[in-house]
């Protein structure tokens, strides 16, 4: 499967975002295309590579035919040391002689792009608004009015009247700039000349404070994603050399000083230094790293010089399976994005049908004045465009995923975002999820005159052949170095422990069924670890405990789960049902299933989900590796990511970079706010459009009102959707 890629520099407009994307998709030899609003990206999948050119071409002609200003730059695979120019230039080839109206007209829309509104406009806009005005100011009548009246509509909406006609042309009816010029001429025919330039007038003003806020919501969103490294320090032939992160491959040594970024993922052989990986993790503790520690890309480095041994390539390395997630998460649209989509492509129509029947057809048949009729019907025409919705949507979801991945939460997409306000059960795995996964002595007994650290001496003597994570754990405890030279007769014994001689004195190490073969009576202790017994001289001398941690504030985040509206909390385990139980008392689970093998694991999801018969749903949280088949199978997989398996990442819906089941908690907050904002967007631009619509049609409504109605709802809608981006802990 071939990807092209382009960016469409000037994209403003959220509706002709929507057609650009449904036109491409009807296009032969595609096989899906999202156009991402936000970053301006048209991801397109295609059948044939042979065909990339041509689908390449037919897009220009379609973002040309539509939106002429916008220019199409191909990102497909440009290598990144040409200069941008070179591919604005060649794609100007391929304007097919209608790129006008990227210089002049609706210069502000591309000037967007590099941070400043275009003068021209502010201009034009001033000049039309001067001229506006003096009719008022000199009390002019008749044909001088109109005249200056007609000469202010000129230049403020000339540009507008010119695009919808020549969409008309191309078979575009029914957008924005053809509705406005259809009320505003029509506002002149009837006599109302000053609310037809007034329409103009305001609607190029909201339309270019709705440039700045959209332009300022893609910037926050986007300088949250600004995790990416310019360059990497690259040694070579013992120089150091700047090179461009792409550029740097496995095995090579990279140097990162104080205050850079790592721009690739490899294991520190050189220094010693405190990292900030907030980028990654959304941790604001530093972290410490030593020789021998793997760094991320992405994470930044405080104080030390560091060598680091290049583990992956770039586009495998952390920072760009991140921005790579992020970025394709808007293809996964939510239900309410994909509602709002269709709704659009009706909404529009309908009120121009509408429009023509209070117009027309109602004056003429109850015979009614036709020119106060009109006049609603052209203030009916201006309330009509669903664009508030249409950007203010997206972006709240877009806000939503951006501040989450700055809280080190990756959500893949819309629809688990939006998902997530409807779990109610949450399954976990044991081991690395809700505990470390690594071993530890937790507790040392001695009996018979014995000292706790001559207990722990022997057991260390008598493990130290074993490669057993227990053996190895009990090693650790002791800390000290063993004199191999005094052990003897080293024999282990399948499913039960160790015989050996130590100092020539027989010692046993392991359970009870060890010492119950040797006729030797232990004094039993009941633990969630696994419990090793110590013997010597034939009697029970010692015990210890070996259990796997739990993670550092696990009880809490339990609770915490439960005020979200999480109503069961269930765990799976591989462990033994004695141990799991104990385990789910202390932290707080509703149910616990111990004893199960990996395909038991599914099996019992399965049953979870069956119970539950399609109320609410069930998410699963794992660490990975054999949990990708559940991850795969549950509503939403997330995948305690972080920082390793792979696999779970890939079958995972939501990926948490910490490792802290408390970041569900967050997660389930954030798309709650998220759902809240849109839900306020939809109520504000339906309810405020159809308030204004009935008032319209019974002619209490003038155009100025319906024109608050169309920008002045977009532009509140669009600061709200910025909300999302604050993330509450």
């Amino acid at each position: 499967m071939k990807r092209i890629e382009l960016e469409l520099n000037g994209l403003n407009c959220a509706g002709c975002a929507g057609k650009i994307e449904r036109l491409t998709n009807d296009m032969d030899g595609v096989d899906g295309a999202t156009l991402d609003f936000v970053t301006k990206k048209l991801k397109v999948n295609i059948k044939d590579d042979k065909e990339a050119n041509i689908i390449t071409s037919e897009i220009k002609k379609i973002v040309n035919r539509l939106e002429p200003h916008v220019v199409v730059v191909d990102k497909t695979e440009v290598d990144h040391h040409r200069h941008s120019h070179d591919h604005h230039d060649h794609d100007h080839s391929h304007c097919d002689g209608n790129c006008h109206g990227h210089d002049h007209g609706h210069g502000h829309d591309h000037s967007h792009d590099h941070g400043e509104i275009g003068k021209k406009e502010i201009i034009k806009l001033i000049i039309g608004g001067i001229f506006f005005i003096l009719p008022w100011i000199l009390k002019l009548e008749g044909t001088t009015r109109l005249a200056v009246y007609l000469l202010s509509y000129i230049i403020v909406g000339s540009e507008i009247v010119v695009r919808a006609v020549g969409n008309l042309f191309r078979g575009q009816a029914f957008d924005e700039h053809f509705l406005m010029t259809v009320a505003t001429i029509g506002a002149f025919i009837i006599g109302e000349y000053p609310e037809g330039v007034a329409v103009m007038l305001f609607y190029q003003v909201g339309e270019m404070f709705q440039g700045m806020a959209v332009n300022h919501s893609r910037k926050s969103i986007t300088s949250l994603l600004d995790i990416k490294p310019d360059y990497a320090n690259l040694e070579k032939n013992n120089e150091v050399v700047i090179v461009n992160p792409k550029d740097v491959h496995i095995g090579d040594y990279i140097i990162v000083k104080p205050g850079e970024k790592v721009p690739v993922d490899g294991i520190v052989v050189e220094g010693e230094s405190s990292m900030d990986t907030s980028n990654i993790t959304g941790e604001s503790v530093p972290r410490n790293v030593y020789t021998g520690d793997t760094v991320l890309s992405g994470f930044v480095n405080n104080q030390g010089l560091l060598k680091v041994k290049v583990t992956k390539e770039f586009g495998e390395s952390t920072v760009s399976k991140i921005l790579d997630l992020v970025e394709n998460a808007s293809s996964k649209k939510a239900p309410i994005e994909n509602f709002i989509t269709k709704f659009a492509r009706y909404y529009t129509p309908a009120v121009v049908f509408i429009a023509l029947i209070i117009g027309l057809i109602i004056p003429l048949i109850f015979g009614y004045e036709l020119r106060d009729w009109a006049y609603r019907a052209f203030a009916f025409l201006v309330v009509s465009c669903p664009c508030a919705l249409v950007i203010s949507i997206p972006l709240g979801f877009f806000g939503g995923i951006g501040g989450a991945s700055k809280s080190g939460i990756l959500i893949k997409g819309g629809n688990y975002l939006e998902a997530l306000n409807d779990v109610d059960t949450v399954v976990f795995d044991k081991t690395g999820t809700i505990t470390k996964g690594t071993f530890k002595v937790t507790e040392v007994e001695s009996y018979k005159g014995f000292s706790k650290e001559e207990v722990l001496k022997l057991a260390a003597y008598g493990e130290s052949y074993s490669n057993h994570p227990i053996g190895k754990s009990i090693m650790e405890a002791y800390g000290k170095d063993i004199d191999k030279n005094i052990i003897k007769n080293y024999k282990e014994i399948a499913g039960k422990g160790i015989k050996v001689e130590i100092n020539k004195e027989q010692v046993l190490l392991g359970n009870k069924k060890l010492f119950d073969d040797e006729k030797i009576k232990v004094k039993e202790i009941d633990s969630i670890g696994t419990v090793i017994y110590i013997g010597k001289d034939n009697s029970h001398i010692g015990t210890i405990v070996v259990a796997d941690e739990l993670k550092d504030g696990v009880v809490d985040h339990m609770k915490k789960l439960k005020t979200v509206g999480i109503k069961e909390t269930i765990m799976l385990s591989g462990d033994n049902s004695k141990t799991a139980e104990k385990v789910g008392q202390i932290v707080g689970l509703d149910k616990v299933y111990g004893n199960l093998l990996p395909q038991d694991k599914v099996s019992i999801f399965e049953e979870i989900i069956s119970k539950k018969g399609g109320k609410g749903k069930v998410a699963f949280v794992g660490d990975g590796v054999n949990d990708a088949p559940v991850l795969a199978r549950a509503d939403i997989g997330i995948a305690m990511g972080g920082l390793g398996s792979d696999a779970a990442i890939e079958a995972s819906d939501i990926v948490i970079m910490t490792d802290e089941i408390g970041k569900i908690t967050t997660g389930i907050k954030i798309a709650k706010n998220t759902k809240k904002i849109v839900t306020q967007n939809i109520i504000l631009a339906l309810g405020v459009k159809l308030i204004v619509l009935i008032l319209a049609a019974m002619g209490i409504a003038t155009m100025w009102e319906a024109v608050f109605a169309d920008v002045g709802v977009s532009i509140i809608a669009i600061l709200n959707s910025m909300r999302a981006l604050k993330v509450e802990e």
